[in-house]
C-alpha cells in the first residue's frame, strides 16, 4: 500500500515502514562516520529502546561500540492493513542492520513496568550475553500498572499551585495561541510520578542486581530535561517536573543498592528535541522551533542521535552539575543561546513565526518520526506494511 501522513494534534495516525528504515540506517550511519567508540559498554540493556534517545543510545551502543544489546519496548504491530506504529518499524530495522553486522541484538516487545516484562528480560540476558555491563533507561509512557497492586496510574501535564498561562504553537494550524491550564490536584501529581518517576527504575535495577545479571561496574542512565524558565511552569516546577526530581531521588537509592558492584546510577539531563512526548506538553513544540533556529545559526545543534553519541563517546569529559546529574544540554542552556530565545519569545506571534523560530524545522523532525520526510525513500510507492520482527 502507499502510505500518507495521517496527523492528528501531536500524533501521527499511520508511520512508513521504509521511511523508518532510512532514518534508523542514516542514525548509524552518524555514528560510524565518527568512528569506534572508545571504551564503551559491551552488552547493554535499554529499556525504551524504540523511539528517541533510547533508540539513539542503543544505535551508539551497537554500531560505535560494538554492544550486544537487548532492547525493550510496548509497540503496535501492522493489524487489518493499518500500519504498526512507528517504533515497532524501527526495531525491525535496528535488528536487520544489527544481523548484517553481526551483532547480537535481541528486542522484546511487550510492558516493561511488569514482573513480567523483568523476569522475561532476565532469562533472555542469561540465555543470549549472560550479564550486562549498561542499562539505559529511556521510557516514556502515559499511563502504568504498579505491578504489586494492580492499580493503573495515569500522568498529567498541568502546572502545581497556580493556573498557567502562556504562549503556545498550535501545530495543527501554524497558529501561536495562548494556553492555559488549571493547577494539577495532588492526587494528578503523585500518579504522574508514579508513572514517569524513577520507581520503575529501581524496581528494574533491584530484579536484574538480584538475579545476578548485572557486571561488576555497571552504569545505569535515565534521562531526563531542564529547560529553559519559559517552560518551568508546565515541565520544571510542573507535575511532570516532579517526576523528573523523583529520578534524582531513585539515582541515590539505586548508588547504594550497587555499591557492592561498584556500580553508578546517573541522571542525564538532555537537550529538547522533538520527540513523540514532547509533542505533546504544551509550549515546549513553540520553545524547540525558537530554539532551534538560533543553535542551528550558531552551528550547535542536536538531535537525538547527535546527543547520543557524544554521550558515549565524551562520557567520562561531560560535565556534572551540583546534583551529580549528567548535562547533555549544556551548549542548548549557554547563556548566549538563552539570551537569544528569551528575546525571540517575546516578538514571536503567528505573524512572525518565521522570523524569530524554525517551524519548518520542527515540523520536519515531528515528521521523521514516523518515517516521512525523509531523503531517499519514495513516497509514491507501494510498500509492504505488515513487518514481522526479525528473530
Amino acid at each position: 500500500m502507499v502510505v500518507k501522513p495521517r496527523i492528528r494534534s501531536f500524533i501521527c495516525l499511520t508511520a512508513h515502514p521504509e521511511g523508518c528504515a532510512e532514518n534508523v540506517r542514516q542514525q548509524i550511519q552518524y555514528v560510524k562516520s565518527k568512528g569506534t567508540i572508545e571504551n564503551g559498554p559491551k552488552r547493554v540493556l535499554v529499556i525504551g529502546c524504540s523511539t528517541g534517545y533510547g533508540l539513539s543510545s542503543r544505535i551508539a551502543a551497537a554500531f560505535g561500540s560494538g554492544a550486544e544489546t537487548i532492547g525493550i519496548a510496548f509497540e503496535k504491530p501492522s493489524d487489518k492493513g493499518k500500519t504498526a506504529s512507528p517504533g515497532w518499524y524501527n526495531n525491525v530495522a535496528f535488528q536487520e542492520e544489527a544481523k548484517k553486522a553481526n551483532l547480537t541484538a535481541l528486542t522484546l516487545n511487550g510492558d516493561a513496568f511488569s514482573n513480567e516484562m523483568k523476569q522475561e528480560t532476565i532469562q533472555k540476558i542469561k540465555d543470549t550475553i549472560g550479564k550486562v555491563d549498561q542499562v539505559i533507561y529511556s521510557l516514556a509512557s502515559p499511563r502504568r500498572t504498579d505491578p504489586a497492586t494492580g492499580e493503573t496510574f495515569k500522568a498529567t501535564l498541568k502546572p502545581i499551585g497556580e493556573p498557567f498561562e502562556n504562549k503556545n504553537l498550535n501545530t495543527d494550524k501554524k497558529v501561536v495561541d495562548i494556553v492555559s491550564l488549571k493547577p494539577a490536584t495532588e492526587e494528578e501529581i503523585q500518579n504522574t510520578i508514579k508513572v514517569m518517576g524513577g520507581e520503575d527504575w529501581e524496581l528494574w535495577m533491584k530484579a536484574l542486581a538480584d538475579a545476578d545479571v548485572l557486571e561488576e561496574g555497571v552504569e545505569t542512565i535515565a534521562y531526563s530535561y531542564i529547560g529553559p524558565e519559559v517552560t518551568w511552569p508546565i515541565y520544571t516546577n510542573g507535575t511532570i517536573g516532579q517526576a523528573k526530581s523523583d529520578l534524582d531521588r531513585a539515582a541515590k537509592a539505586i548508588n547504594q543498592q550497587l555499591s557492592s558492584l561498584k556500580g553508578e546510577a546517573l541522571v542525564s539531563i538532555n537537550k529538547a528535541v522533538v520527540t513523540q512526548a514532547s509533542s505533546a506538553i504544551p509550549v515546549v513544540p513553540l520553545y524547540i522551533s525558537i530554539l532551534f533556529k538560533i543553535m542551528m545559526a550558531a552551528g550547535n545543534h542536536e538531535g537525538c542521535i547527535e546527543q547520543m553519541d557524544r554521550l558515549y563517546r565524551d562520557f567520562n569529559n561531560l560535565s556534572k552539575d551540583d546534583k551529580g546529574r549528567l548535562r547533555l544540554d549544556d551548549w542548548e542552556m549557554l547563556p548566549e543561546i538563552q539570551e537569544k530565545v528569551a528575546g525571540n519569545w517575546v516578538r514571536v506571534n503567528t505573524d512572525t513565526l518565521s522570523e524569530y523560530a524554525d517551524f519548518d524545522a520542527y515540523h520536519s523532525d515531528f515528521l521523521r518520526l514516523f518515517g516521512f520526510g525523509i531523503d531517499g525513500v519514495d513516497y509514491e510507492a507501494d510498500v509492504e506494511v505488515d513487518l514481522p520482527m526479525p528473530a
